[in-house]
């Protein structure tokens, strides 16, 4: 028996061990999710067969504890700056370059560090636009596409086509919304790369295939749909100029909403498109990882109670893991400042969450010293989001409102382009 009624949106983040899914209803709250990781289907994260039988078992597993004749619309999130090669019938050529993979071709690297514009996104040996160079050499290519692109493609039947958040960094132009011109001078065959639209737009509708595979109708549009990052920040519900997202992981991650493009390479800050505004956000090293070497989960939770988050330690901390800061300060020699140490352990993990959410508060200005828009709010996920007391200290660092995050998970997030898209082509 479905669990839900009304028409439903759905959207599927592939990550490095798992997909996801997510339905929501059109008031944005969740019908019914699911999650299976790669390794059920194999060892290799990097081969596109487990990452569509993953997806597979994820949405067939969704769409048990729902009305399957009420889904309207489907996206897909992937991981940023991951390509492969197609054919023209969209089936992988090699192995995909993941996010993280660098291209080891001194002249892709030197073509592109000549030719591209110094605040582009599309710069280093990591970036799409240097896998896409190394990958159109390969016999028999079609198009290089972005990872949520391919997945896509296996509901739609295109592999012509990506989003502008994925785009980005192989060097699609957010502000003027076209391929700029220098990437033809690196050697790009343009042909190769597929046409961009803005996240939200439905590109399609479900294949035969696709459709009898899932129980699904033929007329469930697909909607083009964005990069992992940019899905989490979509899913907390964060859409207002100012609103930023605070991610308290192993690293800090922050985000806010401007109305302008930011472009800081030296601190690893480009901006995404979303609509008529952009996502701007550094990553620094410090973060739940700095903490964990010096104090167990459950001693963090022990020694977090008896601290008082309204006084002040006095002590100047930049807790970091190891020497080296991408973001506020853009500095590999900066070394961790972590003394003096008090003698009593809830006085020190203290200091070390004041010094965290100094960095928070830095990294706001930061992005405002860069043009962002001032801070206006902030929501918060990652572990760290749960401990009462280092939030009460970010909260007086920060200075202003706190809300709640609907989501942290990503799948949510491109649900919520799924619906919007359906919303605006008048499917709902």
């Amino acid at each position: 028996m479905a669990l839900s009624i009304g028409p439903l949106s759905i959207g599927i983040d592939i990550g490095t061990s798992g997909a996801r899914a997510v339905a929501i209803r059109p008031d944005f709250s969740i019908a019914a999710r699911s999650a299976v990781p790669l390794d059920r289907f194999g060892q290799n994260a990097r081969d596109p067969s487990v990452w569509w039988s993953a997806i597979g078992a994820a949405l067939t597993e969704l769409l048990a504890g729902i009305d399957r004749a009420a889904v309207r619309s489907i996206a897909v999130d992937g991981t940023s700056g991951t390509l492969l090669p197609v054919d023209g019938a969209g089936r992988p050529l090699a192995e995909p370059l993941m996010y993280n993979d660098k291209v080891d071709d001194d002249a892709i690297l030197a073509v592109i560090a000549r030719e591209a514009p110094a605040a582009s996104a599309a710069s280093g040996a990591t970036s799409g636009l240097a896998k896409a160079l190394w990958f159109q050499r390969l016999p028999g290519v079609a198009a290089v596409l972005h990872q949520a692109d391919w997945i896509a493609g296996q509901f739609s039947g295109r592999f012509d086509v990506s989003d502008e958040n994925n785009a980005l960094k192989t060097g699609y132009d957010v502000e003027a919304r076209r391929w700029p011109d220098w990437i033809a001078a690196t050697g790009m065959r343009m042909e190769f790369l597929p046409r961009v639209v803005r996240p939200g737009d439905v590109t399609g509708t479900l294949t035969a295939s696709a459709a009898d595979l899932f129980g699904l109708a033929r007329d469930v549009a697909v909607v083009a749909g964005t990069t992992d990052g940019c899905a989490s920040f979509l899913a907390t519900g964060a859409a207002a100029v100012g609103d930023g997202v605070t991610a308290l992981g192993s690293s800090l991650t922050l985000k806010i909403l401007s109305d302008r493009p930011i472009s800081a390479p030296q601190f690893g800050i480009y901006s995404h498109r979303l609509g008529d505004a952009y996502l701007a956000g550094g990553a620094s090293n410090s973060g739940g990882k700095v903490l964990a070497q010096h104090f167990s989960l459950a001693r963090i939770v022990e020694l977090s109670a008896a601290i008082d988050p309204m006084t002040e330690t006095g002590l100047d901390y930049y807790p970091l893991p190891a020497v080296g800061e991408r973001f506020p300060i853009a500095d590999p020699d900066l070394p961790p400042r972590l003394t003096p140490r008090p003698a009593d352990d809830a006085d020190y993990l203290k200091a070390m969450l004041e010094g965290i959410a100094e960095i928070e508060a830095l990294g706001y200005r930061r992005l405002a010293e860069l043009g962002a828009p001032r801070l206006l709010s902030v929501r918060s996920v990652g572990g760290g989001a749960a401990n009462p007391a280092w939030t009460a200290i970010r909260h007086r660092k920060l200075g202003v409102g706190f809300l709640p995050a609907l989501s942290d998970e990503a799948a949510a997030g491109t649900a919520r382009l799924a619906l919007m898209g359906a919303i605006e082509a008048g499917l709902l």
